[in-house]
């Protein structure tokens, strides 16, 4: 998305690399110079710049093409952010997606939208859904956006929401999870159940699949199993 002058910070330059940090999150894969900086709406030597700075600081990598990818620093930053939450699910979500077969991961509100936080894919699935931390979408949509503002009340959403919404939200809370298809990822599925922590953002646990046996309200079972072993590990 190309910059708006009239809006930008005072600080352009750290503004503009985060946007770098986001834009490759957010990518499929790792990608060229000129792709960043035809997303960031800048020169391509500016991009470069960017680039370089992030490099110095192991945030992003480039390969022998010179195609720039996140680094592993990223990884070692992500993992400090809400660490006693990734600590406590992790083992949950792991046993979730072995037990189930599916990519199992937690959301968490981050201003308009939900972010993946951590995940984990099934062991011994044939073919599963990526789910990678730092992803996101818009958190009026998809089953993890509908648990998260099941916990919030109308005057906290954010602006621009399908008019299903409000209908979505409310089963949501009348059944105790959320499920949606085809809204964020064409032909992938999600079950999604609330996980309100005190003190902290709401969040979600939720499971993507393409096909499964199972049905929505089983999966919401064993994901609410798992989301109040986790409020009891950190009320303890």
């Amino acid at each position: 998305m190309p910059e708006n002058t009239k809006t930008s910070p005072a600080s352009q330059t750290l503004s503009r690399g985060i946007r770098i940090l986001e834009v490759l999150a957010d990518a499929r894969g790792a990608l060229t110079i000129d792709e960043i900086s035809a997303r960031l709406g800048v020169h391509r030597s500016i991009a470069y710049r960017l680039v370089r700075t992030l490099e110095d600081h192991r945030l992003v990598t480039r390969d022998a093409a010179g195609a720039v990818g996140l680094g592993a620093r990223m990884a070692a930053l992500a993992a400090g952010v809400a660490h006693d939450l990734q600590a406590e699910a992790l083992p949950e979500l792991t046993a979730i997606a072995n037990e189930l077969g599916m990519t199992c991961f937690l959301a968490v509100l981050d201003g308009g939208e939900c972010i993946t936080l951590a995940s984990v894919e099934p062991r011994h699935a044939v073919a599963s859904v990526a789910q990678r931390p730092g992803a996101r979408h818009p958190v009026t949509v998809g089953a993890p956006g509908k648990a998260i503002l099941a916990q919030l009340p109308p005057a906290e959403w954010p602006a621009g929401a399908p008019s299903s919404l409000p209908a979505d939200v409310e089963t949501t809370k009348d059944r105790g999870f959320a499920t949606s298809h085809d809204e964020v990822i064409p032909t992938v599925q999600s079950v999604a159940v609330p996980l309100a922590l005190r003190g902290q953002r709401p969040a979600a646990i939720a499971v993507v699949h393409v096909a499964t046996a199972l049905d929505d309200a089983a999966i919401a079972a064993r994901l609410q199993r798992s989301a109040e072993a986790i409020r009891d590990s950190l009320a303890g």
